[in-house]
């Protein structure tokens, strides 16, 4: 089925990294923000290595993201994609993500998985000139990653927020 991505990116001119995902979920399609799915580990994630509470509401995930200088949003504008399978993405379409670089002060990009990554190397990494790092998916899909072993992986993003805004 082919779509096209239904979500507003989060940033603001404080944010300093961009995580980017492949492509929004059904589940996240459906509440109409990002990593909807209950089962996505991505807020648990961010709540631990940031010690702050798990956000709730959409208002309560944007102003944690903005409040730890982080941006969001997805590498494809549109694709083709069955359910919320990312092996099945074709026909991608890339985001413009210069809309964040022009406004924010990203210091480092980051992917949210492998596939957004690869995507990430194959639509955007010779537009923008950028580096992206692939930290492992908080999607249920993949269950290798406990919650404690992802905050492991990835927390070294918030480190470096923490460390910029410090220091």
């Amino acid at each position: 089925m082919f779509l096209i991505h239904p979500i507003s990116p989060v940033y603001d001119k404080e944010s300093k990294v961009l995580v980017l995902g492949s492509f929004p979920s059904v589940k996240s399609r459906e509440v109409k923000f990002f990593y909807g799915h209950p089962q996505n580990r991505f807020w648990k994630v961010l709540s631990t290595i940031t010690g702050e509470p798990v956000p709730s509401s959409i208002e309560e995930k944007k102003s944690f993201l903005l409040r730890n200088h982080i941006a969001v949003w997805d590498v494809a504008s549109s694709c083709e994609i069955e359910g919320s399978s990312d092996s099945s993405i074709r026909n991608v379409t890339p985001n413009d993500i210069s809309r964040i670089l022009d406004t924010a002060d990203i210091k480092r990009i980051y992917a949210n998985g492998k596939t957004a990554w690869k995507m990430y190397e194959k639509y955007l990494k010779e537009v923008t000139g950028r580096e992206c790092s692939c930290l492992p998916s908080t999607s249920p899909a993949n269950a290798a990653y406990s919650v404690e072993r992802l905050s492991e992986e990835w927390k070294d993003m918030v480190r470096f927020v923490k460390e910029f805004k410090n220091g």
